[in-house]
């Protein structure tokens, strides 16, 4: 049963960087797409990244463009978020989730995605 944590979150001043990890455990990543998703208070929970079985990636969000990318090991069984300029804006509860399969044209949307991890609250403020 594969299993999700996420790592990485933290306080930082606006424009700061941070890199979120997501690590996978009790299968391997080969065959999933892993999306990034973050929520705010109030607010409902948006795709930031999304990236393929196929390696394929899936913008979310335009206000993160440019700014965000993600990545994949899966080697290390790991995918990743760098996030780089950050604003208060980016301040959420961020989420990995997975699915089985690639993504194809599906968007980076959290109802194509079934398996979440717990979250790590990333807070941007000076």
């Amino acid at each position: 049963q594969l299993q999700l944590v996420e790592s990485g979150g933290g306080l930082v001043q606006p424009g700061g960087s941070l890199r979120l990890s997501c690590v996978a455990s009790g299968t391997t990543l080969d065959y999933y797409s892993i999306g990034w998703f973050r929520q705010a208070p109030g607010r409902e929970r948006e795709g930031v990244s999304c990236i393929s079985s196929s390696h394929a990636i899936t913008n979310g969000a335009d206000s993160v463009k440019g700014r965000f990318t993600i990545s994949r090991d899966n080697v290390k069984n790991t995918v990743f978020l760098q996030m780089n300029s950050l604003k208060p804006e980016d301040t959420a509860v961020y989420y990995c989730a997975a699915r089985a399969g690639p993504l194809g044209l599906n968007p980076c949307s959290a109802d194509f995605f079934g398996l979440w991890g717990r979250g790590t609250q990333v807070t941007i403020s000076s």
